[in-house]
């Protein structure tokens, strides 16, 4: 299935541009320049009010994210970062636990794109990284996007529902 186009939704509209925190781990600096500016130009297509965040590594992003979830006034967050596979299990560590973190974090409600590379090589890593080919960065502030947009809609009071306060959600 490689080199097959999928779907892509369109973006959410706001009526009030969110808020969002970037998270990234600068761990291969390169890549998390790439993923940082793919994030913050699909972020300035719906006025995003943009922070950014670094942290060590992979494992520190949920971390973060879950700190800023708690004690601050963000609308959603994007984890970024890569992992690449090495000699070792710490591989899969990472992979695993910053993953099951993030997911456990969306769960109790926060809005998190997850832009954290898993890659084999730093090869692959600036393929999906690079903002003009697969926008890993980009893709991953879109999903963030349209959990805020789906957490603003179904926040709505029931007679609210519907009524348009976020559109582009339908």
């Amino acid at each position: 299935m490689a080199g097959q186009a999928h779907h892509t939704l369109d973006l959410p509209t706001f009526e009030i541009p969110p808020k969002v925190l970037i998270v990234v781990a600068p761990y291969y600096a390169d890549i998390a320049v790439d993923l940082v500016n793919g994030a913050r130009t699909e972020l300035a297509k719906v006025s995003a009010k943009v922070s950014l965040a670094e942290v060590p590594g992979a494992l520190e992003v949920p971390t973060a994210i879950g700190i800023a979830f708690r004690q601050a006034d963000y609308d959603g967050f994007i984890a970024l970062g890569c992992v690449i596979r090495g000699e070792t299990t710490h591989y899969e560590t990472v992979c695993d636990n910053s993953n099951r973190a993030l997911q456990l974090l969306g769960v109790e409600g926060a809005c998190i794109g997850n832009g954290i590379l898993t890659v084999e090589s730093r090869e692959q890593a600036a393929v999906r990284a690079d903002p003009g080919r697969e926008n890993k960065g980009g893709g991953a502030a879109a999903a963030a996007l349209h959990l805020i947009a789906l957490k603003q809609r179904f926040g709505s009071s029931k007679s609210d529902a519907g009524s348009g306060r976020v559109s582009g959600a339908a």
